[in-house]
C-alpha cells in the first residue's frame, strides 16, 4: 500500500515540477498546436498553444513507477506499451509541428506501427498471463485460445485510438483517464497485481499534476505523444489484468467517443451526406449544441466517475 501511495505522490510532484520547465522549452522550440479548420471555430483561439506536453506525463509516471514497481513481466508489458505508443504519438506530433504536415503520419504508417506493437504486446502477454479474460460481475474467466491474439490486438488498437479521439478539449482526456487508472489501482489490489496498481497510481498522480497546466484555458496540450501513451498504458493494463470486458464498462466514455465517430462515418456514407451528430467525436456535438467547453469536460468527467465506479463493482 505504501508503494502505491508513494508512486502516486511521486508522479504528482514530478509532473508539477516538470511543467514549468517543459512548457517554456516547448515554446522556445515553437512546438505550437495548429488547429484544423474543420474543428469548432471557437478552437482557433488555441492555435499556437504548446503541444507534445505528453512528455511531462511520460517522464513523471515512468520515473515514479520505475522507483516503486517490481521489474517483472507485467511492468515490462505496461512500460513497453506506454513508451512505445508514446513514441508513435511523438513521431506523429513531430511531423505535424516541426515538419508542418498538418495530418502527421499517413494513415497506413500509423496503422503499421500500431499493429506491429500491438501484435508484439499481445503475444507477450498471452505467454505471460494466459489467454483467458474475466467476465464482469462474475468470477468466471473465459479462455479464448488463439482467438485471444486477434481479439486483444483489436482491443489495444481500439483503446489507444479512443483516448486519442477523446483528447479534443482542455483537460478532457487527462481527467477521463484519471478515473480509468483509478480502476486499475483497485483492480491491481484486488487481483494481487501490485505492479499494475503502482504504475496506475504513478499515472494518476502525473495526470493530476498535468491538469494544473492542461485544464481550461490550457497552457499546454498533451498532443498525440500523451494521448497515445495513455492509451498504450491503459490497453496494456487491460492485457495483464485480463479485463477487456471490465474496461468496456469502466472506460465507457472512451468507447462512446469512438462509437460516435464510427456511427457518423457509416451514416454519412449510407445516406450520402446526412449526419447523426453535429460533429464528432461526440464532445464536439455538445459544444455545438451550446454547452461551453468547461461544462462538456466536467460532465464527461462525471460520467467517467460513474462508469469507473460501476467497473470497480463488476470485479468485487
Amino acid at each position: 500500500m505504501f508503494e502505491i501511495a508513494a508512486s502516486l505522490m511521486a508522479g504528482l510532484l514530478l509532473s508539477l515540477a516538470l511543467s514549468p520547465i517543459a512548457i517554456p522549452f516547448l515554446k522556445k522550440l515553437k512546438f505550437g498546436q495548429t488547429i484544423r479548420d474543420e474543428g469548432p471555430k471557437s478552437h482557433q483561439a488555441k492555435s499556437g498553444t504548446p503541444t507534445m506536453g505528453g512528455i511531462i506525463i511520460i517522464v513523471a509516471a515512468l520515473s515514479a513507477s520505475i522507483v516503486f514497481s517490481r521489474k517483472n513481466s507485467e511492468f515490462a508489458i505496461i512500460a513497453a506499451s506506454f513508451v512505445g505508443f508514446g513514441l508513435i504519438g511523438f513521431l506523429d506530433d513531430y511531423i505535424k509541428v516541426v515538419l508542418k504536415r498538418n495530418l502527421g503520419l499517413r494513415a497506413w504508417q500509423k496503422i503499421v506501427l500500431q499493429l506491429g506493437l500491438s501484435l508484439f504486446l499481445t503475444i507477450f502477454s498471452m505467454r505471460s498471463v494466459g489467454s483467458d479474460i474475466l467476465v464482469p460481475f462474475t468470477d468466471v474467466f473465459i479462455d479464448l485460445g488463439w482467438f485471444y491474439v486477434p481479439f486483444m490486438i483489436f482491443v489495444v488498437l481500439a483503446f489507444v485510438n479512443a483516448v486519442n479521439l477523446t483528447d479534443g478539449l482542455d483537460g478532457l482526456a487527462s481527467g477521463v483517464s484519471i478515473f480509468s487508472f483509478v480502476v486499475f489501482i483497485a483492480m491491481g489490489m484486488l487481483f494481487s497485481q501490485e505492479t499494475v496498481s503502482i504504475f496506475a497510481a504513478a499515472l494518476t498522480g502525473a495526470l493530476i499534476g498535468f491538469l494544473k497546466v492542461n485544464y481550461h484555458p490550457a497552457k499546454v496540450f498533451m498532443g498525440d505523444t500523451g494521448s497515445m501513451a495513455l492509451g498504450g498504458a491503459l490497453s496494456a493494463m487491460v492485457l495483464v489484468t485480463r479485463s477487456p470486458l471490465v474496461m468496456l464498462i469502466a472506460g465507457a466514455v472512451f468507447v462512446l467517443e469512438s462509437l460516435s465517430v464510427v456511427m457518423q462515418v457509416l451514416y454519412f456514407k449510407a445516406t450520402k451526406g446526412k449526419r447523426i451528430f453535429k460533429m464528432t467525436p461526440i464532445h464536439h456535438h455538445f459544444e455545438l449544441s451550446g454547452w461551453d467547453e468547461v461544462k462538456v469536460v466536467q460532465r464527461f468527467w462525471m460520467a467517467s466517475a460513474v462508469f469507473a465506479f460501476v467497473g470497480i463493482l463488476s470485479i468485487l
